[in-house]
């Protein structure tokens, strides 16, 4: 039988934060409890920073100087292979929940008013969006105020999460939704579940908001003496520099982690649903992100710097088919260009040519 396939994108979501790494802060029990059962991947990386250039060479399993996507609201080419489409080859009806932040290719879109050719966050071709989570939040924000909140935009409403019970939260929203869905599913099912947190604004939800904080955090990394002039002009960017009082800096990198506690939690929820529906061992799970954080090391925040910070995240691969591999640490240097050709051969489906010139490594799978 076809397994199911889970595809999680954790947005911003740095490669040390978690505490099977070794983190002396952060709390991450469900995955953790994934790795185990998994696949986990200690050097993995992101070719781009920020989200657009980050996802396509994700989705398409191809490096920036292939697709050319080279910042937010550059098109991705609309022939390009991806994971959805690969989904579709393998017999699946993919689905999302959240966002893709893919560009459309204007050269087939004849209409000149169309929507799509001012964002950069369409649905990349495959997928069938059931959940929009763009940067607008609109579904989270009706419900908001369905519940009595003014909800005046998703800035203001992410900027104040704190304020809120964690059921209330986006990263709540999406997966409930994601799990009314999943209820309903009696085949084989392909959905990519892209939650918004740990993005900035650094506000936690709830009970996670001050889960840290009586917790001694570790200095962020120092700002070198020797350093790039390039590093002085985003020290001073009003988006780029990070604060400089030490309450301020650890209140950020509590509420961070926080934000990684909450989705930690969700992500236990969806592992509970899959258990009860006797799908867990014929579901194969990839968690990782489109880029990093800077956190305040180097002085920075954000994705802006050119620091290992902004491009190491987290990267867990759990195939049931190959439990051999359970609880394996891959230390080897992985990308997220090697998830497209570890989903083909996950699914038995042929490697496209666009992803061999790239060496993909085949270790994230520890098929031995």
């Amino acid at each position: 039988m076809r397994p199911n396939v889970l595809l999680v994108t954790l947005d911003q979501f740095r490669g040390d934060s978690l505490s099977c790494a070794g983190h002396p802060v952060v709390r991450t029990p469900h995955l953790d409890a994934l790795a185990e059962e998994g696949v986990r991947l200690a050097r993995h990386y992101a070719q781009a920073a920020p989200c657009a250039p980050g996802r396509a060479a994700l989705y398409t399993g191809t490096y920036q100087m292939n697709n050319r996507v080279v910042a937010n609201g550059t098109p991705l080419d609309h022939r390009f292979d991806n994971v959805a489409r690969l989904g579709i080859r393998a017999g699946y009806h993919p689905v999302m929940f959240g966002y893709t932040d893919v560009g459309a290719d204007p050269r087939r879109i004849t209409d000149p008013d169309d929507p799509r050719l001012s964002t950069y966050e369409g649905v990349l071709p495959g997928f069938d969006e059931l959940l929009n989570l763009d940067e607008r939040h609109l579904p989270w924000l009706a419900h908001l105020r369905s519940l009595g909140y003014d909800a005046p935009s998703s800035d203001t409403m992410l900027a104040t999460e704190h304020t809120r019970p964690v059921e209330h939260s986006v990263s709540t929203f999406l997966t409930d939704r994601f799990l009314d869905w999943l209820d309903d599913q009696h085949e084989p099912w392909f959905a990519h579940t892209s939650f918004i947190r740990p993005h900035p604004p650094y506000s936690a939800a709830g009970e996670f908001a001050s889960m840290y904080d009586d917790v001694a955090l570790p200095a962020p990394l120092p700002i070198g003496d020797d350093r790039h002039f390039l590093h002085d002009v985003l020290l001073s960017h009003p988006y780029a520099g990070g604060p400089t009082e030490p309450d301020a800096i650890d209140h950020l990198r509590r509420q961070y982690w926080g934000m990684i506690s909450e989705v930690d939690h969700h992500l236990g929820r969806i592992w509970d649903a899959l258990r009860r529906r006797g799908e867990w061992d014929r579901t194969v799970i990839v968690i990782t992100a489109d880029h990093g954080e800077q956190l305040c090391d180097q002085g920075l925040v954000g994705k802006a710097g050119f620091f290992d910070s902004s491009y190491h995240i987290l990267g867990i691969v759990r195939d049931p088919h190959h439990p051999h591999g359970f609880g394996r640490v891959v230390t080897e240097f992985t990308e997220n260009v090697d998830i497209m050709p570890t989903l083909c051969e996950a699914l038995g489906q042929p490697v496209p040519l666009q992803c061999r010139s790239e060496e993909h490594t085949s270790e994230l799978q520890s098929r031995g």
